[in-house]
């Protein structure tokens, strides 16, 4: 589960010697762990194994029983949804801040009266499809005013989180909206082989975001854009057009997070998603995708995203502030970018 490489251009060998042979490539070949994904993706393993060791140390049975890690994933994969879709747009080069707002939106807009009603003379899929028409259009939004309108994608996706988060107070009149589709909730908050529904919805988004960027032509053509735009538009990729496609993917990740946000809590809220853009785009940084763009893991995602909430889950075992796990939150996403900046400077000077 490498990452991909940016499909631009490789620079020129000022040396005489073969590639090959230049003493960069001959360490790589000799320290292949050393270096690169399998380095950052071990790096990952290991934290999230101390975590786990220090949960077991600290707390115990009620850590390692087989309830609290459901818990744990079943906490995370909301976020991690939202971490999935929010790796493509970094890769792309790009940014989302309105995810959290586009999943309270979605999830207000699928449990409003009408939608229920209509979901319950009908089927409950109805709201499943009005969560991910509300990501998509949001997303095709954020693509387009970035895309076409050359809007700065932090600003135009700041207007977006503002301006989801306003309509869905307006939808909801500052109301919890409870969900009373039966049929919706008895798929959402079961359980398949004694795993939550929801575990499972994260893990295939998971794998098919990582077939997505690893296996098809629309994440090379990604990994192009975020790495050297116009390197990419001189090989042919339309840029713009990808761009959007990219936002989309967002607001549809965001929708499919809704969905399985209103499984967890039984109702939408104008409150649901607060803040969940920052804990995605931690979890993805941590992970290992550049921020600057033209490098996206998945693998990497995921285990940030555990490692996020493996730190959650210990520190409320052990009763700890909700400020102290803010400042180790920040910590651990500090180091993850200074990590980044040493690892691209080793690329250059290689």
């Amino acid at each position: 589960m490498s990452d991909q490489t940016p499909l631009v251009p490789a620079p020129a060998v000022t040396s005489d010697a073969p590639a090959s042979q230049t003493p960069a490539a001959r360490a790589r070949r000799g320290n292949p762990l050393l270096h690169g994904s399998a380095a950052r993706t071990l790096g990952l393993v290991i934290a999230l194994a101390v975590l786990c060791a220090v949960g077991v140390a600290t707390a115990g049975d009620r850590f390692a029983s087989i309830d609290n890690v459901m818990t744990i994933l079943r906490l995370a994969a909301v976020v991690g949804v939202l971490s999935v879709g929010m790796t493509f747009v970094i890769t792309g080069g790009g940014i989302d801040l309105s995810v959290g707002s586009v999943l309270g939106l979605a999830s207000v807009w699928a449990t409003t009266l009408a939608t229920q009603a209509m979901a319950r003379d009908t089927h409950w899929v109805v709201m499943v499809f009005t969560a991910l028409a509300v990501g998509a259009v949001c997303g095709l939004i954020n693509g387009v005013l970035v895309a076409y309108g050359r809007v700065v994608a932090f600003i135009a996706t700041l207007a977006m989180m503002v301006a989801a988060r306003g309509l869905a107070e307006i939808i909801a009149n500052r109301q919890t909206q409870i969900v009373d589709v039966r049929p919706f909730l008895d798929v959402f908050r079961g359980e398949l082989l004694g795993v939550p529904v929801l575990v499972w919805m994260f893990a295939v988004v998971a794998v098919a975001g990582w077939f997505l960027l690893n296996r098809t032509t629309f994440g090379r053509r990604t990994i192009a854009v975020g790495g050297n735009p116009e390197a990419a538009r001189l090989a042919g990729i339309k840029v713009q057009r990808h761009t959007v496609y990219l936002y989309a993917l967002a607001g549809v990740s965001a929708g499919i997070a809704a969905v399985m946000m209103l499984g967890r809590t039984t109702a939408g809220s104008s409150t649901h998603g607060q803040l969940y853009e920052l804990d995605a785009i931690a979890a993805v940084v941590v992970g290992g995708t550049l921020l600057a763009g033209g490098r996206g893991t998945i693998v990497g995602t995921v285990l940030g995203v555990l490692i996020f909430s493996t730190l959650t889950n210990v520190f409320t075992q052990n009763n700890l502030s909700i400020s102290a796990q803010s400042v180790a939150k920040g910590v651990i996403i500090v180091v993850a970018v200074l990590l980044q900046q040493r690892f691209a400077a080793r690329s250059r000077g290689s």
